[in-house]
């Protein structure tokens, strides 16, 4: 089991010498230390005789749809509920964040298709498809689609002048991901795999939401709760706070974790005084406080609080943004999502990052759309975050839950892992 204890961070070593003339040629490369690389991937030696003919958006279906119905009455799962946001300062928009959601920014995946019929599945985030349509085709069409480090770099190059955060990224992650579930059927390997084959048999889960009866029900022993309140709703909200951090673990008991997940939401002085309220009840990390670019606010955090570990990432971006995280000795845990930070060829540039300094990467929403397979394949990767379908549903939604995600039970609970079919082994259609 990895560490997860806060760790001590390096201090970095004093530039010496800045007064010596320097006796490299003026425009040498210096040798660039920053950016360990990942391991070498085999199939970059290939050439794959594919050729890359359409990228297009696409709205995936599961060919067997999970069961529909309406969560319990008053249960978290129904989406009406507060949650802390960086909104919550403003009344209007406070409630609930469907307020503030863009209503339709297309679809989020792509697929790539090849010359000999085998296309991938990708997925990405919000804003993706205006991307993928208006510039990746004339970049990569007749491309080999083995080729994700160069692929990768054409379309951050391509895109600095407009992109280098938000939804450019999430086009080049979506693209990307296809990529690797094209390289995968060609060669008849899941995609772990591909990453080096799996460091474990299977990953322990943890569950995010507020429906705790029901995650402990079915077997979580981590839970990740949506923190309620914010400093907008000053005392109160914090009193509240506090008591369902303590209902929670009197709900799973003392073996158990319990995460909370602040959503950009806090300030550094509120941070700071709810994690003194929580430290009697244990928990296990506070993640997202502050609001994403604050890299020096979330040092200061950091340094400040001591009585539970500080994890960031979901809303960074690239190896170039976890540097920022690292350089700031903002958090101790990185939490990339797949579908955001750039894609599978970026998210191993920074794990790669993260492993050299001894910071575990615990993906955001790691067990959908591919992500358990790099779960799965990266020793510094200890549990999965997962979504329980909500309270009040049929048998049949948990039973399919469970088969989807390969579920069995264990000392920590609710283990997972990923498909053994080609590619990231979805079960899609799509028009």
């Amino acid at each position: 089991m990895i560490d997860l204890n806060r760790r001590t961070f390096l201090k970095g070593a004093a530039l010496a010498g800045l007064g010596q003339v320097a006796r490299t040629p003026m425009f040498a490369e210096a040798p660039v230390a920053d950016f360990p690389s990942p391991a070498p991937l085999e199939f970059l030696s290939e050439k794959s005789g594919l050729k890359i003919t359409a990228i297009r958006p696409v709205n995936p279906k599961p060919k067997r749809p999970l069961p529909s119905y309406s969560p319990a009455q008053g249960s978290w799962s129904t989406g009406g509920v507060e949650v802390a946001n960086p909104m919550s300062i403003y009344p209007k928009f406070k409630p609930q964040r469907s307020l503030f959601f863009a209503d339709n920014l297309g679809p989020s995946a792509v697929v790539v298709e090849t010359d000999r019929g085998i296309r991938g599945i990708g997925f990405g985030g919000p804003g993706a498809s205006f991307v993928v349509e208006r510039h990746f085709p004339k970049l990569l069409i007749g491309e080999d689609p083995f080729q994700v480090e160069r692929l990768w770099d054409i379309m951050w190059r391509s895109t600095l002048y407009y992109g280098r955060k938000g939804l450019v990224v999430h086009a080049i992650s979506a693209v990307d991901n296809a990529l690797w579930d094209i390289i995968g059927q060609a060669t008849g390997k899941p995609v772990y795999k591909l990453l080096g084959g799996a460091t474990r048999q299977s990953v322990p889960g943890y569950c995010t939401g507020n429906d705790v009866e029901h995650a402990v029900k079915f077997g979580f022993r981590k839970i990740k709760l949506a923190l309620p309140y914010g400093p907008a709703d000053g005392e109160t909200g914090l009193v509240a706070n506090e008591k369902l951090v303590a209902k929670t673990r009197e709900i799973l008991g003392q073996e158990g974790e319990i995460m909370l997940d602040c959503w950009m939401a806090l300030t550094e002085n509120y941070a700071a005084e709810l994690a003194r309220r929580l430290e009697p009840h244990r928990v296990y990390w506070m993640e997202e406080c502050l609001m994403p670019d604050d890299y020096a606010g979330m040092r200061r955090l950091n340094a400040a609080v001591t009585s539970t570990r500080m994890a960031t990432g979901e809303h960074e971006y690239t190896r170039y943004g976890f540097k920022q995280l690292l350089d700031n000795q903002a958090a101790d845990l990185w939490q990339p999502d797949m579908l955001w930070c750039g894609g599978l060829t970026e998210l191993r540039h920074i794990g790669a990052l993260a492993k050299a300094n001894r910071i575990p990467v615990i993906l955001h929403g790691g067990w959908r759309d591919g992500g358990t397979h790099y779960v799965i394949a990266d020793e510094n990767s200890p549990w999965c975050e997962m979504f329980l379908p909500p309270p009040g549903g049929p048998k049949e939604a948990y039973a399919r839950f469970e088969e989807d995600n390969q579920i069995t039970r264990g000392p920590e609970g609710i283990y997972t892992r990923p498909p053994d079919r080609p590619g990231f082994g979805f079960d899609l259609e799509i028009d």
